[in-house]
């Protein structure tokens, strides 16, 4: 296992500038997101000139890009063209896994299992690895759910983010159904009315969750995943859990 850090963490900065951010705050692996809405680099954009996002991507100050997180808003075919090419810039700069959202709280379930087949079998062609995150107010919000999406879809694994998890009230309160289907890790301190607090200050037990990572074998990137919080120094917090999870691996 090794520390990463969204570009997300930074996203109302540039491409360039996030990843100049994390440069200087010494992480040396990134997950660059690829948000229609946000400031980084566009799925649309990714579709109409493939060199230009893969030229961007690669200018990463010696960041090595180790996963894409994916929003796209386009409907219909052109979702899946928008998909297809950001499956394209992840085989060109060698990037294997791919994070995308659930679908919202009220699809029916049916719907998600064949979109969700299909952005897999677009992947797989590449030897990509697709996996939903757990949000709250999503699909994938319950334990459960996920599991059921994660064995319905073959290849279909997980972006883990147990603050999304502590805060939904759980049948299941163990992880260990859905540990075999993680492929990515988002990380933050949290509690369970509050997704996003000071480092230390919240309920998220990194150890316990290195552990059971460890006892799977799990290799890939432990993802820090957190915006700015009021009044806070986001420097020192990038810094400190950076830190803090370092010390634990």
């Amino acid at each position: 296992m090794f520390v990463s850090a969204s570009t997300e963490c930074f996203a109302e900065l540039s491409l360039q500038e996030a990843l100049d951010r994390l440069a200087d705050l010494e992480y040396s692996s990134v997950e660059v997101d690829l948000h229609e809405e946000g400031r980084h680099v566009r799925p649309s954009f990714i579709a109409q000139d493939l060199d230009k996002a893969v030229h961007d991507v690669r200018d990463t100050h010696r960041l090595n890009v180790v996963s894409y997180s994916v929003k796209i808003t386009a409907t219909g075919e052109e979702h899946y063209k928008h998909w297809a090419a950001c499956c394209r810039l992840a085989k060109t700069t060698k990037v294997v896994s791919l994070t995308v959202p659930s679908a919202e709280l009220g699809t029916p379930f049916n719907e998600e299992v064949e979109h969700l087949r299909k952005l897999v079998g677009i992947a797989s062609v590449d030897g990509l690895l697709v996996s939903i995150r757990n949000q709250v107010g999503r699909l994938s919000q319950d334990l459960d759910t996920v599991t059921v999406l994660c064995d319905n879809v073959k290849g279909l694994g997980l972006t883990f983010d147990p603050s999304h998890f502590l805060a939904v009230p759980q049948r299941n309160k163990s992880y260990d159904i859905i540990l075999k289907y993680i492929y990515n890790v988002h990380l933050r301190d949290s509690k369970k009315d509050q997704i996003h607090v000071r480092v230390g200050q919240g309920e998220i037990d990194y150890s316990k969750i290195i552990t059971c990572l460890r006892k799977l074998k799990y290799h890939r990137a432990l993802t820090v995943h957190m915006g700015e919080l009021p009044d806070t120094d986001h420097n020192g917090e990038m810094r400190k859990i950076r830190l803090l999870l370092e010390s634990l691996l």
